[in-house]
């Protein structure tokens, strides 16, 4: 599933953003990558230990939090520690498919990644290139969001960063380990509370609307890990 989410951050936390990545400490990308994924990796990364980072990070954690659109896609169990990350000057990341599982840099915890999600923090037009292709069974798709914007796919697809030609690309980056592995799975639970929620707010909450709402619950106590 590829979900657009849109506004997961403010206008004002949009500025607090880019303020605080504009005095933090970037380091090579290379830092926190895999050695396949080395090859093709070329770009700058937020130090994930700077105080920067730490702000920055549960600054969209707070706001993944009271995203209903984000929950109902992912239905998160754990979120790994969002990462930013900055594309300029011909950078690039090469075809590649995040690492399966992961270690939470903080608690030592291991996370597996079922979600990826990229939030962008600059304007289309701040730059040129940088779109983000995600390929699935239906082919390739072009993603270039506005600031404040997230894209949210499945973390079994490959996918790429195309060079950035001119300006700065900057966007965080992170992983959830979802309560429902299967990719298909959270895509039917997603489209039933979808209808759900349609249907309550056309309706109220008919017998048809508690019945379906039983069900949606029903599969997610068959297929949840937590």
């Amino acid at each position: 599933m590829l979900l657009h989410i849109p506004d997961v951050l403010t206008p004002d936390e949009l500025r607090q953003a880019r303020q605080l990545l504009a005095d933090g400490p970037w380091e090579d990308g290379l830092a926190t990558t895999g050695t396949q994924s080395a090859q093709v990796k070329h770009n700058l990364q937020l130090a994930q230990t700077s105080p920067q980072a730490q702000t920055l990070g549960s600054l969209v954690l707070a706001a993944l939090n009271r995203n209903a659109l984000f929950f109902s896609a992912a239905l998160p169990n754990r979120i790994f520690p969002p990462m930013f990350n900055c594309y300029q000057g011909g950078m690039t990341f090469g075809n590649h498919v995040d690492n399966a599982v992961r270690s939470d840099p903080f608690s030592g915890q291991w996370l597996r990644t079922d979600v990826s999600c990229t939030l962008f923090l600059t304007d289309p037009d701040e730059y040129q290139g940088g779109e983000l292709i995600v390929d699935d069974t239906y082919g390739s798709h072009t993603v270039k969001l506005p600031a404040g914007d997230m894209i949210l796919y499945p973390s079994t697809s490959v996918h790429r960063v195309e060079p950035v030609t001119a300006g700065a690309r900057l966007a965080s980056f992170f992983w959830t380990q979802s309560m429902v592995r299967d990719d298909s799975r959270r895509a039917l639970l997603f489209d039933m509370d979808s209808a759900i929620s349609s249907l309550r707010q056309r309706h109220g909450d008919s017998d048809e609307a508690v019945s379906l709402t039983s069900v949606y619950h029903n599969l997610l106590r068959q297929w949840s890990e937590v």
